[in-house]
């Protein structure tokens, strides 16, 4: 482990060193950018606090001050670039899709690539029942020992401004016209300008290291702390599968009963707020992120958040769907889950190309998204600022909620109800026999292989009901032929190759939901057990991507807790199928 993170300190000021030297090659950022945006005043000001706040700060500039691209000493490309950054400043109603051009030009000159880890073939024995259960009463006690410390269990963002390897020229500039919110459209253009910058210089190798598997490492130094309901609902669910495995204390149990009280009642009151449904009437949903005080944010985003264009949040699909799940399995009676949800989302199904428009941000357009359900909810006051997109993993949560709440919903006495859960389900079956749920263009916020994880906890939601019911809700035996395509690829690609601890997790998760052979946990076991501790003092194991935004720029959301609530998740299912074998 420490030669480990030797080698990485090594690589790390061998990176710095080369981005300071760098052989200067043409214009830079800031030779385009401060004439325009430095010292303006007037026009669209939030353009320039962008500017000035996230990429001519003074942590920024000297990496960037050598990095130049020779195709800008052409006077024509310079000037098309500068007049289109001062349109975007001066214009009251910009043509994005022509200030985009330039720049999307650009980013098309950028080679990136997802990981692609390295084939392994040496898994080692079936760690002991004891090291597992060792490393999930660690991971227990990290989280509730977090949650007493704070008050919360935080979660963390961190920008990676070399950006997404699927947003290309084509693709920014379908999220520039896309998106809703003017602030949102400013960070999107300059992050994708910078980008090219850093990714055609040695700044590069700083902000983008190498690492080990395929969930992304979150590097320590610019790291957002956050609480949302969607985050509060799934620690509500890590700590009840803590509860579940008998591995906890009685006072543990106690902690468990009591944060997850208080998480529940964050995601269904503190976080609600009502929207108009498609028939003009009022229901409640959860927002992506309850008015301040409440996200607790770090006292140094909060003061920056404004000048980033992150000023403006709206509730969402997804947020809603894991709050009412979370909730319905702590025994919640809360009067809000007796809202069919369905009946809501509904209005946000994407519908045989009639309600295309709903897609706004089609950035994974490579995917069919009939049937499929939108992310954002309008707010009462109609604000959008995202626009709008489709993500697969968000379709599984809306499933696995409608099965946990089958009944109360009335599901299958209701034919518009069940009409929706079908459509979905064809959705999914669609993505999956294309095999473009291995895609990672396929999804908006999330892995392929949290896909994967997330189908299977959808599974185990669909696999408690009554068989009469799993009949009418799935006459076509999707379900089972998803369940063979995914568990397939997690057992040729995903633990085949070099895996670090959060890709391990997500195999764990899906191998045990799907009922894979006991020897086929044995990789992610390894890895998990004899990785146990290399998140130092603080935390049993680092923080890795979670989920993740394409635009502005990418953005990575995780935390050490996160890990620690997806291993343990992971472990207690592993350590069921040992037990059951026994």
């Amino acid at each position: 482990m420490a030669r480990k993170e030797i080698m990485t300190a090594r690589h790390l000021a061998g990176a710095v060193y080369r981005a300071l030297t760098n052989r200067k090659d043409g214009p830079t950022l800031y030779e385009v950018c401060d004439p325009v945006l430095l010292r303006h005043r007037g026009g669209d000001g939030h353009l320039a606090k962008f500017y000035k706040t996230a990429l001519a700060n003074p942590a920024l500039r000297p990496l960037l001050r050598r990095a130049g691209l020779p195709e800008l000493r052409d006077p024509t490309r310079f000037q098309e670039l500068q007049d289109a950054l001062r349109q975007a400043r001066d214009e009251e109603t910009p043509d994005w899709a022509a200030i985009g051009r330039p720049v999307a030009a650009l980013l098309d000159t950028v080679t990136l690539h997802h990981p692609r880890p390295g084939a392994t073939t040496c898994s080692g024995m079936e760690p002991g029942l004891a090291d597992i259960e060792r490393v999930i009463r660690t991971c227990g006690a990290h989280l509730l020992r977090s949650f007493r410390n704070n008050g919360f269990i935080p979660t963390f963002a961190a920008f990676n401004l070399i950006g997404d390897p699927d947003l290309r020229g084509r693709d920014f500039l379908v999220a520039l016209t896309g998106l809703d919110a003017r602030g949102y459209k400013n960070s999107t253009l300059l992050f994708n300008l910078a980008r090219v910058f850093i990714a055609r210089s040695p700044a590069r190798e700083v902000i983008n290291p190498p690492w080990r598997g395929v969930a992304e490492p979150m590097w320590e130094p610019v790291q957002i702390r956050h609480r949302s309901a969607y985050y509060d609902a799934f620690f509500t669910e890590a700590l009840l599968s803590f509860a579940e495995t008998g591995l906890a204390t009685p006072a543990e149990t106690d902690a468990i009963r009591r944060a997850n009280c208080e998480m529940v009642d964050f995601c269904l009151r503190t976080s609600r707020e009502e929207v108009f449904s498609r028939d003009g009437s009022r229901v409640g949903v959860i927002t992506a992120l309850a008015p301040n005080p409440h996200p607790r944010f770090n006292r140094f985003f909060t003061h920056i958040k404004q000048n980033l264009g992150f000023g403006i949040y709206v509730p969402d699909c997804d947020t809603t769907a894991c709050s009412f799940s979370a909730a319905t399995q702590a025994g919640s009676n809360d009067p809000i889950l007796d809202q069919p949800l369905l009946d809501f989302y509904a209005g946000y199904q994407v519908g045989g190309g009639a309600n295309e428009p709903l897609v706004t941000v089609p950035l994974n357009d490579n995917i069919d998204y009939d049937g499929g359900i939108v992310t954002w909810i309008d707010s009462l006051a109609g604000d959008r600022p995202y626009g709008n997109d489709l993500d697969p993993t968000l379709n599984l949560d809306v499933l696995e909620v409608s099965f946990r709440n089958c009944s109360r919903w009335r599901v299958l006495q209701t034919p518009q109800r069940l009409q929706t859960v079908q459509r979905i389900i064809r959705f999914q079956r669609r993505l999956v026999e294309s095999g473009a749920f291995t895609d990672p263009r396929s999804h908006i916020y999330y892995l392929p292989e949290l896909y994967c994880a997330y189908f299977g906890r959808c599974y185990a939601a669909f696999s408690m009901l009554p068989s009469a019911a799993r009949r009418a809700i799935d006459p076509d035996d999707s379900f089972s032929y998803m369940r063979g395509r995914i568990l397939g690829y997690v057992q040729d690609t995903l633990i085949s190759a070099e895996m670090n601890v959060f890709d391990a997790a997500l195999a764990l998760i899906a191998l045990g939901h799907l009922g894979a052979d006991r020897a086929a946990l044995w990789p992610a076991l390894n890895c998990i057990v004899n990785h146990a501790g290399e998140g130092g003092r603080r935390s049993p194991f680092r923080a890795y991507e979670w989920n993740k935004m394409k635009t502005p720029t990418r953005i990575v959301v995780g935390g050490p807790e996160v890990t620690s609530a997806f291993v343990l998740m992971g472990l207690a299912l592993a350590r069921k199928a040992m037990q059951r074998v026994v």
